[in-house]
């Protein structure tokens, strides 16, 4: 049996499990890790500036393919502590990371060691596996294991924390005998998939609900064939953006109190039977249980047993790998097809249609300072059905999820449930990493920007160009928004005079000079006619380059965006769409003739 150090043996592991790339930064106690990746030199690795930004970046790597899993690394106490955000968004959104960290040696752990802390008790909360590997024999098993948790049942993050003594060690090891975990997926059965059928059969406006499952699983075809066979339209959680393309016929627009739209709403309310495959019925998509669940049955197919009923109890609870499920779901289906058993839904189908056809809201605004909304329409005419579009948080995500269009899976690459400040930049990073050849563009508003600025060094120094677009109105605007229900306005303005660039008119930071001396390129638009020429040229600058590229796009200072605290009373702040100019961009183009008033 060949004989190597443990930390050999992980990274011959890293390799066989499939890693190519890793996002870290270096440090005493994870040395010997930089080392045996230097020797074996197999995997790829990205300087992070900020340990947090490599958490980030392997989010964005993993969400960006199926199959990817992203690897994030750090040394020992702060590195470990600053990764914890990256654990807590990727557990939350069900996204499987790994997370290496450097630890002092055994013998010291128990002594307040500089820079030792108990990193596994402190991840513990946000990962599927958190653990300080002790004896250098288990450091392949761990691996193993870790693996094999990342990809079983809902998938999640994992640390593994490595002493300093337990990586230099030499173990008995042959990568050749090697082997990963089989995966353990729990499958639907075909009784409870007829089951889900009947009650489907019986519901005359019935809805499906597509969660982040289906992305995870990889199951998007299959919702679409699924959905077309039944000829039930389909409403996907801000995870599930993509799932079905925003342009097919059973796209019934997006539900919720924020990144929702008008028609996604009222076709949600019209239901009389929702099936939901792969969501958590998070709270931002029901709003109030009452009004979501009044006068409609449920059935909930989730991978997690812990899921079904843990938000409200489900008519039927399925326990499933969204893939298992949807691939007996079309089997299913195609029999009661062939056999003349499937109703006729073509009425429901035309109702849900032509509430996205007419419920629409305004985005042409010529407005000076520019309106957010305008920015949109903008990005929608400059990017086309492959866009991967990167965001986090705030009331640029929000807009972004209301007015933009996506019609691929892990084309909507965002933080769900926990929605980190300064996720947007190196989480587009990761996705530049994952997939060179796309077109990526980031949304944010300018204090995520800021969150972690710093980043913007990395694309310029690993040559990942991208498209960062920034709507700035130098404020915490959803804090703002909030903050009316107080009738403040307290600690969330950023505007300043910047004695160094008078030329920012009081918005406070130059964003230009600062990606600038970041060694990425940057434009400045200040009129709505300037949005799309800008987009443009970024598109040149990113491909002549190959840096990041930042359009930031001077917002008025307040904007409320449309939202609410239930799905049946969502306010709506600026003037709806009453002509086609009103929403030019739209998918469903207003039909002047025609129009219709939903309200």
């Amino acid at each position: 049996m060949p004989r190597m150090k443990a930390i050999a043996a992980a990274v011959q592991i890293l390799q066989r499990e499939g890693v190519r790339h890793a996002f870290g930064v270096p440090g005493a106690a994870i040395n010997p890790f930089y080392a045996a990746l230097r020797e074996r030199g197999t995997i790829n690795h990205v300087l992070a500036r900020h340990v947090e930004a490599a958490a980030h970046m392997a989010e964005g790597y993993t969400r960006t393919r199926a199959g990817n899993i992203g690897v994030c690394v750090g040394t020992s106490g702060p590195a470990g502590t600053d990764m914890i955000t990256g654990l807590y968004s990727a557990a939350a959104d069900s996204i499987p990371v790994l997370c290496i960290t450097g630890q002092a040696p055994t013998a010291r752990l128990h002594k307040e060691d500089f820079q030792a802390v108990d990193i596994a008790a402190i991840a513990r909360p946000v990962t599927k596996l958190a653990t300080t590997v002790l004896e250098p024999a288990q450091v392949p098993g761990a691996f193993q294991q870790a693996f094999h948790l990342m990809r079983s049942g809902r998938p999640g993050p994992v640390l593994i924390d490595l002493p300093f003594d337990v990586q230099m060690a030499e173990i008995a090891f042959d990568i050749d005998t090697y082997e990963p975990l089989p995966v353990h997926k729990p499958p639907a059965s075909r009784p409870q998939i007829d089951k889900a059928l009947d009650m489907l059969a019986t519901a005359e406006r019935p809805l499906i609900v597509a969660g982040g499952g289906i992305v995870n699983a990889d199951a998007a075809d299959l919702l679409v064939e699924f959905a077309e066979l039944v000829d039930v339209p389909v409403i996907p959680t801000l995870m599930g953006w993509g799932a079905i393309p925003d342009d097919h016929r059973l796209m019934a627009g997006m539900a919720g109190l924020q990144t929702a739209q008008r028609y996604g709403n009222a076709n949600l309310l019209a239901s009389d039977l929702v099936l939901g495959i792969g969501n958590r019925w998070a709270n931002r998509h029901t709003g109030g249980l009452d009004t979501y669940t009044r006068g409609r049955r449920f059935i909930h197919v989730d991978i997690e047993p812990t899921q079904i009923g843990r938000v409200f109890a489900p008519d039927l609870g399925i326990v499933s790998d969204a893939k298992a499920a949807l691939q007996l779901f079309v089997e299913a289906g195609r029999a009661r097809r062939d056999a003349g058993q499937l109703p006729d839904r073509s009425d429901w189908v035309e109702q849900c249609a032509e509430r996205k056809r007419t419920m629409l809201r305004r985005t042409h605004f010529d407005d000076i300072p520019i309106k957010p909304q305008r920015v949109y329409e903008e990005m929608n005419r400059a990017f086309g059905r492959d866009t991967r579009y990167v965001s986090t948080i705030g009331l640029s995500q929000i807009a972004g999820g209301q007015f933009l269009h996506v019609y691929r899976p892990r084309h909507w690459i965002n933080a769900g449930q926990a929605g980190p400040l300064g996720w947007t930049l190196p989480a587009a990073l990761g996705v530049c990493v994952a997939d060179p050849e796309a077109t990526v563009v980031a949304l944010s508003g300018d204090y995520d920007f800021q969150f972690l600025i710093e980043e913007l060094a990395v694309g310029a120094q690993f040559n990942l160009p991208y498209i960062h677009v920034l709507v700035n109105n130098s404020y915490l605007g959803l804090i703002r928004q909030a903050q009316r229900a107080f009738d403040i306005d307290y600690c969330v303005q950023l505007s300043f005079d910047n004695v160094n660039s008078p030329e920012v008119g009081g918005y406070g930071v130059d964003h230009v000079k600062v990606a600038e001396g970041m060694g990425c390129k940057a434009l400045r638009v200040s009129e709505p006619g300037e949005i799309l020429p800008a987009l443009e040229e970024a598109k040149k600058l990113m491909a002549k380059d190959r840096v990041p590229v930042v359009v930031e796009i001077i917002l008025e200072r307040v904007t409320n965006i449309s939202m609410g605290t239930e799905i049946d009373n969502i306010v709506e702040f600026e003037e709806l769409a009453t002509r086609g100019e009103d929403a030019p961009t739209a998918i469903s183009a207003l039909n002047l003739d025609e129009m219709q008033f939903l309200d």
